[in-house]
């Protein structure tokens, strides 16, 4: 029974050898891929893996780029986070950017979508005129809109003016209450042209057949649009709400550029908290703690986006 029991694991561990001395053959007999990709992964390596763990090291200690001692502190960081007002208020800042501007986004972009998806003239002039302000760096989208929005010869109090509607120019940017609604106007002019043409993709891979049939039932075009378009767009919608909640969480450049935090800091979002912790008041240690609770809020956010639409299918 002994030489039996002894005869069974090597039986089971032969097959696994093989294979492993095949992949390690296939290895050395294409060494001169690895070498090809070999710069990326050293870069790789250094910038983003070494990058994060390291950076995850500093979150437990008390790390001042001024002081020469960096004790370490354990989760004192992360508990420090829990009683922070500042940082509460950067989350809540964070989230009525998130719940305003991606619907707002992505609602203009698929009206747009549609409407461009149609035999009209010049189309093509007009998806590249909606296109320019996504390949427009944020910084320079960033400045125009700082200057439409200035208080003495912004371009918006401009005609606003002569159109009567407000008596006295606004202070967008200075005021608490239409600072954060400036940024968002701003976010959906740039992210506009980019959410286009993702629906556009989506809308010209469904086949027209549903369409026609729906035309022959007598299915006018609301009923084509909420009956067919929009169930199909499913997952081109689920796509760009994923993406488009991750990167609202990490908004930085509109508010470092437009109002660098805003009056009563209320558009000081995680992202401008974060940078204000670690390169003005130079808390590394801090600032490292609250890049990973931000990465845990994106991440579970995610999963749960994952399990209602996967609730939703079944």
């Amino acid at each position: 029974m002994t030489a039996v029991a002894d005869v069974k694991p090597r039986l089971m561990t032969q097959p696994r050898l093989q294979r492993l001395r095949e992949v390690l053959h296939q290895m050395r007999k294409e060494w001169t891929a690895y070498l090809f990709i070999s710069p990326g992964l050293i870069m790789f390596a250094i910038f983003n893996l070494f990058a994060i763990g390291y950076s995850f090291y500093l979150s437990f200690h008390k790390w001042n780029i001024l002081e020469p001692a960096k004790p370490f502190v354990g989760l004192d960081n992360y508990t420090r986070l829990i009683g922070d007002e500042g940082f509460h208020q950067a989350v809540g800042n964070t989230a009525y950017y998130t719940a305003v501007a991606v619907p707002l986004t992505m609602i203009v972009g698929l009206l747009v979508a549609l409407l461009l998806n149609n035999e009209i003239r010049g189309r093509g002039i007009f998806r590249t005129l909606y296109y320019v302000p996504v390949i427009t760096p944020l910084v320079v989208s960033a400045i125009i809109w700082k200057w439409v929005y200035q208080g003495d010869y912004g371009l918006l109090n401009y005609y606003l003016t002569r159109l009567g509607l407000i008596e006295k120019p606004l202070l967008f940017l200075a005021d608490p209450d239409l600072a954060i609604p400036a940024v968002i106007l701003m976010s959906a002019w740039g992210g506009t042209g980019y959410y286009m043409v993702v629906f556009l993709a989506g809308l010209q891979s469904i086949p027209e057949v549903y369409y026609d049939a729906a035309k022959v039932d007598g299915a006018n075009w609301i009923q084509r649009l909420f009956h067919i378009t929009v169930p199909l767009l499913a997952p081109t919608t689920f796509f760009l709400f994923v993406t488009s909640v991750i990167g609202s969480f990490q908004v930085f450049v509109q508010i470092y550029i437009m109002t660098s935090g805003g009056p009563l800091h209320r558009t000081t979002t995680i992202g401008y908290y974060l940078y204000e912790k670690a390169f003005r008041h130079f808390d590394m240690g801090y600032a490292t703690a609250m890049a990973y609770a931000l990465f845990a809020m994106i991440f579970v956010f995610t999963l749960l986006q994952f399990r209602l639409r996967r609730d939703i299918e079944y």
